[in-house]
């Protein structure tokens, strides 16, 4: 069962710029991605950068990881979707290399804090459940039943009638959100229903301790107390 972890990086950042290699806790912010990826017990066959800016190309393979091509640049704008350079990859390794790999792992680089022990438990789930994709997830800090809105003349508004809303936090039903950490999927899969996920799709739960993802400078500033906490 051969495994491809991808990690994509690209070069442009509004919230941070430079953000993926950034140092974070002594290394390059996707380093941490990179050594999950290695430490992690999984079949993993290749460990993957798909980037479009050498830079960070340089980095990753100073990190470790294997990087054969830059990403075409429409893979690597504000609205190219998150699928666009992960089907670029696995073309290019399919006619380049003639690799076809079983499975996606995609590591954001975005989430330092997720662990090696993470990966192997969420394929140790698919192993387990027979299922085809597994996604990290963690329960939102904020539940949607009592989020608001806000009117033209600033007044706050309830965005879910009241009458379904319980009066306490005990009483509420669990939510989560998807933590970007890790996304698992069979490669036809993916290839089928174009998205990482679909109605069957498995949630592997993480601790928000292990949750962060990195898009500001707030993000980084609170990763890099967390990380800290755990030396």
């Amino acid at each position: 069962m051969s495994i491809l972890a991808l990690i994509p990086a690209r070069g442009g950042s509004k919230g941070l710029p430079g953000k993926n290699i950034i140092g974070f806790c002594g290394k390059p912010l996707l380093a941490w991605s990179i050594e999950a990826a290695k430490d992690a017990k999984v079949p993993v066959s290749r460990i993957v950068v798909s980037t479009e800016d050498p830079k960070i190309r340089k980095v990753a393979e100073e990190s470790g990881a294997y990087c054969p091509f830059l990403r075409p640049s429409e893979f690597a704008t504000d609205t190219a979707s998150g699928l666009d350079p992960v089907l670029h990859a696995l073309d290019w390794f399919a006619a380049n290399e003639d690799y076809h790999p079983e499975w996606l792992l995609l590591l954001q680089p975005t989430s330092p804090l997720r662990t090696a022990a993470d990966i192997d438990g969420a394929y140790a789930l698919a192993v387990a459940k027979g299922a085809d994709s597994v996604m990290g997830v963690t329960e939102a800090q904020s539940h949607p039943l009592w989020t608001k809105t806000i009117d033209t003349n600033g007044r706050l508004e309830d965005f879910f009638d009241k009458e379904n809303v319980p009066a306490t936090r005990q009483e509420l039903q669990k939510v989560y959100v998807v933590n970007g950490a890790i996304y698992l999927i069979r490669v036809d899969l993916l290839r089928n229903v174009r998205a990482f996920s679909n109605d069957e799709t498995l949630a592997y739960v993480m601790p928000p301790e292990r949750s962060a993802d990195i898009d500001t400078e707030f993000d980084f500033k609170i990763a890099s107390f967390l990380k800290s906490e755990t030396k």
